[in-house]
């Protein structure tokens, strides 16, 4: 209660004393203050903020703290005022004991500086304690024949407090027989000693009571009291006596308990029991009792516990002997405690920036490390090292501070984390040490673009393919982590054939799998050129690109198509001509096709499925070509019915077919004469037809007698007329008809016809074709072209003069039969001249000479064939 009044009597001093912490610079980083003990939790002891050049709201985001070492902490930093107060109750004397000053020593850190400053704290005293003797009744025997004078040493009173508040005075209670006398000692210490001043007389007065108050200095002044019991005894005039003053000795900290430490002696020249003397401890705290035990009878010093360097290196005791007759001697012992290797340096990990950007700059600090060791000397000396193959080194701080920075560039994508092993080693011999092991996690930062594994990629799909179908997948990988490695596909926009490759192909974009938004059709495309682009998610997103070429394949979906006879578009029906004449291998037509597929799926094979006639005619298995395979007999029918089919190679193969109508007749009126017994195949109508066909037979035969005079008539005078008009012109050369021809890219031979004629017969047209006997020759002279075109403008009742002309001489206006290019697959004989004529349905004969692969006359288009 007392000690309670006087803390707030004191409260201004405190507030004071607090206000007043003076604030000194001791070397670079070093700061001072001053508080006084027992204050209250939260008292400020300085202005951390200003002394550091900062402002208040600035320590949280500068990461100020402390990081002392220490049991518990007895400071700390308010974040709002920036300042250092008390974290609890300061007891001087549990910190110092009697050192005088007493000083505190923290370190505060600036984390956005990498700075360590150090801050020395003194904890001033307060009068708090009051003196207290070590045992409370004393009892003294004095001899009665003692002279006046003689000193007895009395029980000394102890002050935890320092300077003006320690012990200061002593008092005796008021007494006759005796007085007190203060002794200082070279430490400054005050021992009381009771001093005789008169006789004393056993007899007269056995015992005396006094009372020893210990004072001191404080305001208000602190005592405590001892009760002293002096007996007076009978006479023993020698007082024990110690063969050494002092005594010293020197031990290891690791001696093991029970080691003798020394043995002290004392004399006493008494005899009898006079002069036996026994030792104990006189001036000695509790603590060092319990390490040292002292025996009584033989003065032997041992060590009853383990001693440590580290808590208190000197002991200093006094030991007094007693002989029986309460005869007393003194002597003090100096017990110094040797330091021993026997700890480990240790370490503390006080900061730790943890994950780090593998982008950061070299000197970036990691963390702070604090290493430390309780022994002294070179025991104490500490050095840290990390492994020399990390990108890390130790840089060392203030005290014993180290700082690990980084010295070159990191790469998550090579390492991602580091197990960084710091070893700290002592001086002494052998060494010690301690590993500690940090785990720093690289932090990744978008440093990687994905990569594909392949520089072009070419992909196959064939055609009439499923919607939506999967083409193809790609894949590309980024060495980063999390976002940086999410990878996006994408196909960059172009166009095919005008269409945008969006509407074709589509990618997904999580995995890279191509799909098809189309069903391809080979003869339309056959390539596709994408860029594939991969982008990752990062900030910002990086990106490379692949270029993929997709291959549309042929698939046999076309079946062939037969370019050669074709269908008439008007109902009329062709007819090829074979003389009787004709020799074994002659050829009567040829059949020509295509197949809009490519490769062994437009490989062409021709056959002969079915003929009027067997073993009469054969076909090229890969021309076409359809021959005379005997030589034609007169029993043989004037009219042959040849199916043929084309197929292709592909799986499974494909094919068409078509019905070849073939007249056996050797001359143009044999043919009339036995047209009546040729019918269209598959006319539903063949009964009329042959009735027709006779009528017409008759009338054309007369009509034809007819004519035949009036013709050669006009022909001589158009041929006297056009010798003239040559002869003044030079004489010009009529050119041939071409007999190569291409149609689509692929070439051809066709033959060359010169002679056509239509017949018709009611509303059915028939298709005769004349062999020239001279088919090897390919020229056509003037005066045949002459006579021939005489001969059919004698039949030909709409034909004018002019278009005559213009079929002899080969003028752009006559019809020609042009030969397929690229559609035809094969090769075709060398061209052989052909007769083809063609009967209206108005019983007019057209000359057509086959040249294109559109059989048409402009006058009669209705009469047009394809070849």
């Amino acid at each position: 209660m007392a000690a309670s009044k006087n803390i707030h009597r004191h409260g201004g001093l405190v507030l004071l004393c607090t206000m007043m912490g003076t604030l000194c610079q001791i070397g670079e980083g070093q700061i001072r203050y001053s508080v006084p003990e027992e204050t209250d939790k939260g008292t400020v002891v300085g202005n951390v903020s200003k002394d550091l050049g900062l402002e208040s709201r600035e320590l949280a985001d500068r990461g100020v703290r402390i990081v002392s070492r220490g049991r518990s902490q007895l400071f700390s930093l308010n974040p709002r005022s920036g300042s250092l107060v008390t974290a609890g109750r300061i007891d001087r004397e549990e910190l110092c004991a009697q050192s005088a000053p007493c000083l505190v020593n923290i370190n505060i850190l600036v984390e956005d500086k990498g700075k360590l400053f150090g801050v020395e704290i003194e904890i001033t005293d307060i009068n708090d304690n009051n003196p207290k003797f070590h045992v409370e009744d004393l009892e003294v025997k004095i001899n009665e024949i003692a002279a006046p004078g003689a000193r007895y040493p009395l029980p000394e009173a102890v002050d935890p407090d320092v300077g003006i508040n320690s012990l200061q005075s002593y008092q005796l209670s008021p007494n006759q027989h005796f007085s007190l006398h203060l002794q200082t000692g070279d430490d400054g210490t005050i021992n009381p000693e009771l001093v005789l001043e008169r006789t004393l007389d056993r007899e007269e007065e056995p015992t005396h009571h006094l009372v020893l108050t210990a004072s001191d200095g404080g305001n208000p002044r602190r005592s405590s009291t001892a009760l002293i019991q002096v007996t007076v005894l009978d006479t023993n005039d020698n007082a024990p006596v110690f063969d050494q003053p002092v005594y010293r000795v020197k031990v290891l900290e690791n001696v093991a308990p029970g080691t003798l430490l020394l043995t002290v002696r004392a004399s006493d020249p008494d005899e009898g029991a006079n002069g036996k003397v026994t030792y104990k401890f006189r001036k000695v705290n509790e603590k060092q009792s319990l390490l040292f035990h002292l025996h009584e009878n033989t003065g032997e010093l041992t060590v009853a516990k383990n001693l440590d360097y580290e808590e208190c290196s000197l002991y200093e005791m006094e030991i007094q002997a007693e002989d029986v007759g309460a005869l007393l001697g003194r002597s003090k012992v100096i017990i110094m405690v040797e330091d021993v290797n026997d700890n480990r340096p240790e370490v503390t990990i006080t900061s730790l920036f943890n994950p780090v950007m593998e982008n950061s700059l070299p000197g970036t600090v990691i963390a702070f490390l604090n290493v430390h060791d309780r022994d002294s000397g070179k025991n104490g000396q500490v050095v840290c090292s990390i492994h020399e193959n990390l990108p890390f080194k130790l840089e060392k701080s203030i005290d014993n501070y180290y700082r690990l920075v980084t010295w070159k560039y990191l790469d998550r994508e090579k390492v991602s984390m580091y197990n960084i092993t710091v070893i700290a080693s002592d001086l002494g011999v052998p060494p010690l040490s301690t590993e500690t092991c940090i785990a720093l996690i690289v932090a990744d930062t978008n440093d990687n673009p994905p990569r594909f594994p392949h520089t072009s990629y070419t992909a196959y799909i064939p055609e009439n393919n499923l919607r939506g179908a999967s083409i193809f997948s790609l894949t590309a990988h980024d060495p980063d982590s999390q976002e940086n490695a999410q990878v996006t596909y994408s196909v960059s926009e172009d166009t095919i054939q005008g269409v945008p490759l969006s509407s074709y192909i589509s990618i997904n974009s999580d995995t890279g799998v191509l799909y098809a938004l189309q069903s391809f059709d080979f003869e339309k495309i056959q390539d596709l050129q994408l860029l594939v682009v991969a982008s990752d998610s990062g900030s910002p997103p990086l990106s490379s690109n692949v270029s993929l070429s997709l291959f549309v394949l042929d698939q046999n979906d076309n079946a062939p198509e037969i370019l050669y006879p074709g269908l008439p578009t008007d109902g009329s029906t062709g007819v090829e001509l074979a003389p009787r004449t004709a020799e074994p291998g002659y050829l009567v037509t040829k059949v020509v096709a295509v197949d809009r597929d490519s490769g062994q799926n437009a490989w062409l094979s021709y056959r002969l499925l079915k003929a009027s006639e067997p073993g009469l005619f054969s076909v090229g298995l890969h021309t076409g070509e359809v021959r005379t395979a005997r030589t034609l007999l007169d029993r043989d029918a004037l009219k042959q019915n040849l199916v043929m089919a084309v197929q292709d190679h592909g799986q499974p193969p494909l094919s068409a077919t078509v019905t070849l109508t073939v007249a056996v007749a050797n001359s143009i009126p044999e043919v009339l004469a036995d047209l009546s017994s040729i019918s269209t195949p598959g006319t539903p109508e063949d009964s009329d037809l042959t009735l027709y066909l006779v009528v017409a037979v008759a009338v054309v035969s007369c009509v034809f007698l007819v004519f035949v005079i009036v013709l050669l008539a006009l022909r001589l005078q158009r041929w006297h007329k056009s010798r003239q008009f040559q002869g003044s012109r030079g004489g010009l050369t009529p050119a041939p008809p071409s007999h190569f021809v291409g149609i689509d890219g692929v070439q051809a031979f066709l033959q060359t016809y010169s002679h056509e004629v239509s017949l018709t017969s009611g509303s059915q047209t028939s298709h005769i074709i004349f062999p020239q006997p001279n088919y090897a020759d390919m020229l056509i002279n003037q005066e045949s072209s002459e006579r021939n075109d005489s001969l059919l403008t004698s039949i030909d009742f709409h034909e004018s003069k002019d278009e005559d002309a213009c079929a002899q001489t080969g003028e752009p206006g006559a019809p020609r039969l042009a030969q397929p290019q690229s559609a035809f697959r094969g090769s075709l004989s060398p061209p052989y001249p052909l007769h083809r004529y063609i009967q209206g349905k108005e019983g007019s004969f057209h000359r057509l000479e086959l040249a294109s692969k559109s059989i048409w006359n402009p006058e009669y288009p209705q009469h047009g064939a394809s070849l």
